[in-house]
């Protein structure tokens, strides 16, 4: 249902942007969000936005660095990360759901299939 892609090798302060289509029947009515998981390390949250009013919400590591936004007339989420650092380096995941309490928390309705960024020193 949500096709994630945009990954890929960067140096450290550098920017890569991250894209995740989805169903125009899921895009209309669902809250966006991504996380992500590094090697070793449970998955967790970086970033959400309102399906209605286009709120965002991020995880206090990648305030300032990192910013999501949708395109609803591609039904496209983005995540723009800039002043990536190695610890930036994993799998990340775009995902969806209707309450954006349980999308934080990573209980959501749907996943995609991640996609990977490795950022160097």
């Amino acid at each position: 249902q949500l096709q994630a892609s945009g990954g890929g090798l960067v140096q450290a302060g550098g920017s890569l942007r991250l894209s995740c289509a989805a169903p125009e029947r899921l895009f209309s009515t669902y809250h966006m969000g991504w996380f992500r998981q590094a090697p070793g390390k449970e998955r967790e949250f970086v970033a959400t936005i309102a399906w209605g009013t286009g709120s965002t919400y991020y995880a206090d590591s990648v305030k300032g660095r990192f910013t999501i936004s949708r395109d609803n007339t591609k039904n496209t989420v983005y995540l723009q990360m800039n002043s990536l650092k190695p610890e930036d380096t994993a799998v990340y995941y775009c995902a969806a759901d209707r309450n954006t309490r349980l999308l934080r928390s990573g209980v959501c309705d749907y996943w995609g299939q991640g996609t990977l960024v490795t950022v160097s020193s």
